[in-house]
């Protein structure tokens, strides 16, 4: 079994490069992916880079090139819902992409043309334990489990999450799930999307990322590792 782990940033993967084994280094494009062990389990790492494209290319790559045979994405996020806080982790149930807009012919908010599928569903199994070990490590009132969605948008405003909150009944906004989520979907590669809570998406945003990202960042990292613990 091969697991593939995804990271927008840097600072998402860094955590997890650093206590990998036997790394082998592969460049594909400007992507470079490290091969390796990790809590005894093959994995293949990698940092994507921002935004839904750039995380799509490199979903398809860790299926077509390396033949994982799941996906975790870990990271980081906003919140949405007024409950979460900073600090707080979300396990995605379902993705949608947020800036999709295709009313005018008759679909709804999110929705792709011509798809049926409205939200991406993580892996039922995957999403159950990744959720049921961030509790372990971090307690029942700081783990939420939900709807993640995800748009080529940093939202640093009131107004947006409200408005996300309402028509998505979203937990947190990010910039990579539902596409990377798309991906295992036409794949049909099981999947599941974590992330930690590094702001609250509104008007501060921008001044809680810089702070949090780093120790959001270590919260998935310890989530990673005990979810391959158990795989």
């Amino acid at each position: 079994m091969i697991i593939g782990i995804i990271g927008a940033m840097n600072e998402e993967i860094i955590e997890l490069k650093s206590v990998m084994k036997n790394i082998a280094e592969e460049n594909i494009g400007n992507l470079l992916f490290f091969k390796g062990e990790l809590e005894g389990k093959n994995v293949v790492l990698v940092e994507c880079g921002i935004g839904k494209v750039n995380a799509a290319i490199c979903a398809t790559i860790m299926k077509e090139h390396f033949d994982v045979d799941k996906i975790i994405f870990t990271g980081v996020a906003g919140g949405v819902n007024p409950s979460i806080n900073i600090g707080d982790i979300v396990v995605g149930e379902d993705l949608v992409q947020h800036d999709v807009n295709a009313t005018a012919f008759g679909y709804r908010l999110g929705q792709i043309p011509r798809m049926d599928d409205y939200k991406f569903n993580g892996d039922e199994k995957l999403v159950s334990l990744a959720y049921e070990t961030a509790i372990d490590q971090f307690g029942k009132d700081k783990v939420w489990k939900g709807r993640i969605v995800s748009g080529d948008q940093f939202i640093a405003s009131d107004d947006k999450i409200k408005w996300l909150k309402e028509t998505f009944d979203a937990f947190c906004t990010e910039m990579e799930g539902a596409a990377v989520a798309h991906v295992c979907h036409t794949l049909d590669v099981p999947f599941v999307v974590i992330r930690a809570i590094s702001d609250k998406a509104d008007s501060e945003a921008n001044v809680d990322y810089g702070e949090f990202v780093k120790v959001a960042a270590k919260n998935s990292k310890t989530i990673v590792e005990g979810i391959l613990r158990k795989l």
